[in-house]
């Protein structure tokens, strides 16, 4: 590996960070690390274990002080696996540095965020050890994996003891094409079906004593994907209704098939309910007169933190360090904050540029990592500082 800079304390931990193959739902350590260099600038540390049979997760929730409003940061320490790793130009977990930038798996997702967490913190922490309110960091290791035992698990945890998160900062890889041109200060629900269309087997050459499934699917693709859920609003564009799967058949050229199986995904805003969703699809399904069964997931609700306190310290932050106005957008797939704002909690997602993420030869530009670091800090004093 190329010499790294010392006078670059977020570039060092997110190297240290990097060199940990935490693959979900590993941590490899990583956590043990933040929780040192916490336990020094005195904070109380609450490991959160949690497991199910998919795995056992780590988790930690780490507080300064009880008071009143309570700033957290989020994030994850696990990363997706490397693929095949003969197709990266450096050992995906040994970090590296070329034209400005730094290799390796989780260098944007999200370990560079994570470290500028730990810099920022322990930098404002000096400079204003008399804060007001409180600071915590919510760090799980199954963000990247099925995210049953993480971030959700704590916040029910948190919850039942009536424990609550003013403002939250998750440090998701947000930016586009420079550090800090955009905030998201939401996104959208997604929800899941899938759809089973019932026809009745018979031989191909009978059609008229059976009954094909598959017409019958082509016309729920028909008739579900013209549906108008709604128009969006300031913050959302219109709700998103996509197929993903379809199956059919036994296998034989001969026989039609007793079922015809789809899957599809929407992606809604704040205009609609998982509820309301449901409701359509059946309404929409009942007039076709077909039969059918569903089995619906949500995945997430749909949340949003309009302009206000949080929104606003993470505005001025960015403008403060890095001379740009960034843009406010809930585009994209889900994220930890899902598990976080239904409890009323203030929660945008501000990181480094996201180009690269769960790619071969994930980087991100070094010449981010002290701004981000910057804007974390400025953001704790937007809101902590009187």
């Amino acid at each position: 590996m190329n010499s790294i800079p010392s006078d670059n304390p977020t570039l060092d931990l997110t190297c240290a960070l990097i060199q940990a193959q935490s693959v979900t739902p590993e941590d490899a350590g990583c956590q043990d690390l933040l929780i040192s260099r916490l336990e020094k600038i005195g904070f109380t540390i609450e490991r959160l274990p949690f497991s199910d049979e998919l795995g056992h997760v780590k988790n930690f929730w780490a507080r300064r002080g009880p008071a009143e409003p309570c700033f957290a940061f989020a994030g994850h320490t696990d990363v997706v696996p490397v693929g095949n790793e003969a197709r990266w130009d450096s050992p995906p977990f040994e970090p590296s540095i070329r034209d400005g930038q730094l290799y390796g798996r989780g260098a944007a997702d999200m370990k560079a965020s994570i470290a500028a967490f730990i810099v920022a913190v322990e930098r404002f922490i000096l400079a204003n050890p008399s804060h007001k309110g409180s600071i915590a960091l919510l760090i799980t290791s199954d963000e990247e994996g099925p995210a049953t035992c993480g971030t959700a698990k704590v916040i029910d945890t948190l919850e039942a003891r009536g424990e609550k998160i003013d403002y939250c900062l998750v440090g998701e890889p947000s930016s586009t094409n420079t550090l800090g041109d955009t905030i998201k200060n939401g996104r959208r629900g997604s929800i899941g079906c899938e759809l089973t269309v019932h026809g009745t087997q018979g031989h191909i050459a009978y059609p008229h004593l059976a009954n094909n499934p598959i017409p019958l699917a082509a016309n729920v693709i028909k008739t579900l994907t013209a549906i108008e859920w709604d128009e969006g609003n300031e913050y959302f564009q219109p709700t998103s209704f996509q197929f993903s799967n379809m199956h059919s058949g036994t296998g034989a050229s001969n026989v039609i098939p007793r079922h015809a199986s789809l899957t599809f995904n929407l992606r809604f805003s704040t205009e609609l309910t998982d509820s309301q969703i449901k409701h359509r699809v059946d309404e929409a399904l009942d007039q076709l007169g077909i039969e059918y069964e569903t089995s619906w997931r949500v995945f997430g609700q749909p949340f949003l933190t309009p302009r206000g306190n949080l929104v606003d310290a993470c505005s001025n932050a960015i403008e403060s360090v890095c001379k740009i106005v960034p843009h406010l957008s809930t585009s994209g797939g889900t994220s930890d904050g899902r598990f976080i704002a239904p409890t009323g909690t203030q929660v945008v997602e501000l990181g480094p540029i996201n180009a690269t993420i769960h790619k071969v030869n994930e980087h991100v530009p070094i010449d981010c990592l002290e701004p981000l670091a910057q804007i974390y800090e400025r953001v704790l004093r937007n809101l902590l500082v009187t």
